[in-house]
């Protein structure tokens, strides 16, 4: 589903679809989540909004999981116990 604000003006449903289309045409690798559509007389602004293109992973032991609960016991209490280290 995605979330549409028509700005300054009110448009019909196919026209709302040829901007998603257009939006779907111009970013073919990015999931549109929403967009505005500001209207200011004969020009139209779009502003499209994407899906994050990656998921949090975990690495546990050289384990890549997008989720801890397909650990074992043993590797959880290993990811718990793991000492993080600030980003700079």
């Amino acid at each position: 589903m995605i979330e549409v604000h028509v700005i300054n003006g009110d448009l019909s449903e196919p026209e709302i679809d040829a901007y998603i289309a257009y939006g779907r045409e111009k970013y073919p690798d990015r999931e549109i989540c929403g967009v505005d559509i500001r209207l200011d007389g004969e020009f139209v602004d779009l502003k499209y909004y994407f899906r994050p293109r990656f998921q949090h992973v975990y690495r546990a032991t050289d384990y890549l999981v997008k989720t801890l609960d397909v650990l074992n016991d043993a590797k959880r209490a290993e990811y718990r116990d793991k000492v993080m280290h600030p980003v700079y």
